[in-house]
């Protein structure tokens, strides 16, 4: 299976960004699946029903989230109905949503896609390894599930890191976002499963992580500044990470960090 993941979109500019470069992507990496994370993608906060209507209508398969997936109130009856969203698997059951769904794809095999954000310089979540272990009771790689592909909405390197590594051989590939800032350490681990720390933002580059420059540095001048971060809005840059899985183990044979400057 190949697989294109497009890191945090950022307000306007990477949903228009990420519009623009469908096509591209799918000339360049012939993907079977498209995977999106929206967690900033409404105005730099969480994500609304038309943003998601309209990169499904775009194309993208599936999307997932992060901690700003509450952001919006009008995302929550929303992450009922639609089946091709997802929120962090280790919130607490009995909010909106669910953590893992499986994505069909027009080759007729199935990924299951699932997320969870980390602990470390997070808010208080549930651990993120048990909650993907318990998951994974019920879907094994190359016997009832094509791919497994994990987001990870982490801060801390070492977390995402430790995290992939205690999943590696079980799962298609373990990619990490929230940082907004692609690491070029794309690898498969010693067991078959993809990783990379960042895919990145999809967003405008000239910026603090996609938000314009004035505000950030207001508040690092000032911790009580009053200034509210307002998105940048310059065409923006694409960036994500391609993989390709085998398809009788669901293993990862090739990864790829991909950047569109438009």
């Amino acid at each position: 299976m190949r697989i294109v993941y497009l890191g945090d979109i950022v307000a306007k500019s990477g949903r228009e960004a990420v519009k623009s470069s469908i096509l591209q992507l799918k000339r360049i990496y012939k993907y079977d699946v498209l995977i999106a994370n929206v967690d900033n993608a409404a105005h730099g906060f969480g994500c609304t029903p038309k943003v998601c209507n309209q990169l499904f209508d775009a194309g993208v398969s599936a999307l997932v989230t992060g901690d700003h997936v509450w952001n919006q109130k009008d995302i929550y009856p929303y992450l009922n109905e639609c089946k091709r969203i997802i929120r962090p698997l280790n919130y607490s059951d009995n909010l909106a949503g669910v953590g893992a769904r499986v994505i069909p794809v027009d080759s007729g095999k199935k990924i299951l896609v699932a997320e969870v954000v980390g602990r470390v310089f997070m808010e208080t979540v549930d651990c993120p390894l048990q909650a993907l272990e318990k998951l994974l009771k019920d879907y094994q790689l190359g016997k009832n599930i094509d791919a497994i592909f994990v987001d990870i909405h982490a801060e801390a390197t070492a977390e995402k890191q430790s995290f992939a590594y205690y999943f590696d051989g079980k799962v298609s590939a373990v990619i990490g976002s929230h940082t907004h800032v692609p690491t070029s350490d794309e690898r498969i681990l010693p067991n078959g499963t993809a990783y990379q720390t960042d895919a990145g933002m999809c967003g405008d580059y000239n910026s603090v992580i996609g938000f314009d420059i004035k505000a950030p540095i207001e508040r690092l001048k000032d911790k009580f500044s009053p200034h509210r971060l307002e998105p940048a809005t310059a065409k923006g840059t694409v960036c994500g990470t391609f993989i390709e899985t085998d398809d009788k183990t669901g293993l990862a044979v090739c990864i790829e960090a991909i950047k569109i400057t438009l």
